[in-house]
């Protein structure tokens, strides 16, 4: 059963910078692709940015340019860098792997 814990949400001002972590457990990490989605106040989650077991990257068209993704199988962990943030960057920040959804993680950008 996989587990996944995500952190490094917090509180930053618009062109700002965080950098999210999903941690894994309880699974052959590897060879797994892993997304990250997120959920912005009064509307429906939707998809960020997705990284195969290859380390291919695919992104939304809303953050391509200012967010990466990238994974480190020795700790089973995948990250999500955000640069250049802006207000409607605010929201719950979720990975999800194998169908397993981490608790989310807020992320907030005003001045």
């Amino acid at each position: 059963q996989v587990q996944l814990v995500e952190s490094g949400g917090g509180l930053v001002q618009p062109g700002g910078s965080l950098r999210l972590s999903c941690a894994a457990s309880g699974s052959i990490f590897s060879i797994y692709a892993a997304s990250w989605h997120r959920q912005a106040p009064g509307k429906q989650r939707v998809w960020v940015a997705t990284i195969t077991s290859g380390s291919s990257t695919n992104y939304a068209d809303s953050v391509k340019g200012r967010f990466t993704i990238s994974r480190d199988n020795a700790a089973n962990t995948v990250y999500l860098q955000m640069t250049s943030l802006k207000p409607e960057d605010t929201a719950v920040y979720s990975c999800i792997m194998r169908g397993v959804w981490g608790e989310g993680s807020q992320d907030t950008v005003a001045s």
